[in-house]
């Protein structure tokens, strides 16, 4: 929106809020060696375009006071979702095998080059020193994700005295209800906490368990299943 474009340099004389300086000029003036990240720029105001362009051009910009705050010493980083249909369309259909090669890159980089020059001016997009593309994660990456949310969860188990094993049945189930490869890992941790977590917290509250109990997860007959573990 126009007015949280100009909130970045701050409210102008005589609107409520001047004098406490812009959303994004002050943070900076105070914490000049930051990183700034625009998230879904294409769903940015013009106006931010161009506030963007004067900041990449200029390394300054001059806030509603009329004070010059200096980016020289800030990274800007924008984040966009623009070509990743094509990606995804273009690894559907089996072109790359190999997710993390060279020539994938080159490939989703052209993607979103294209894509983002429907959106930014090439006096704005030819400011930037690169453009990255992330590739989706497999199923094995995905395992790996898994094990790093379940460690989390059982360091938070340990802080009661309890813990949880999770058996490959049940993992696998989990996993395989998580795995999304457009969204990344969010699905897997909305799975574990939906599948998983839930579950748990009901277990605990039911039974009061001592401390030193372990919890077993496996899948059965299309769900999961917590017991207390009789080793």
């Amino acid at each position: 929106e126009k007015h949280k474009t100009s909130q970045l340099l701050g409210a102008p004389a005589g609107y409520v809020g001047y004098g406490e300086g812009g959303t994004l000029t002050e943070k900076i003036r105070r914490q000049p060696y930051s990183v700034v990240l625009f998230d879904e720029i294409e769903k940015a105001h013009p106006d931010t375009f161009n506030l963007l362009l004067q900041l990449l051009e200029d390394g300054e910009l001059t806030d509603s006071e009329g004070r010059k705050v200096s980016f020289k010493n800030t990274v800007v980083i924008l984040t966009s979702n623009l070509g990743a249909s094509e990606m995804m369309n273009e690894k559907s259909l089996g072109f790359e095998a190999e997710s993390s090669s060279k020539k994938n890159h080159s490939k989703n980089e052209k993607f979103a080059r294209k894509a983002l020059e429907k959106v930014l001016k090439p006096e704005l997009l030819n400011r930037f020193d690169g453009i990255i593309t992330f590739q989706s994660l497999s199923k094995t990456e995905i395992g790996k994700i898994f094990d790093i949310l379940l460690a989390d969860l059982n360091n938070r188990l340990l802080r009661k005295g309890l813990n949880l094993k999770v058996r490959k049945s049940a993992k696998d189930f989990i996993i395989e209800k998580g795995y999304d490869a457009k969204n990344g890992a969010r699905p897997l941790r909305r799975a574990i906490e939906d599948l998983l977590e839930h579950k748990l917290a009901e277990e605990i509250l039911e039974k009061n368990p001592p401390k030193g109990t372990q919890f077993v997860a496996s899948a059965k007959n299309g769900e999961i299943i917590i017991e207390v573990s009789k080793d």
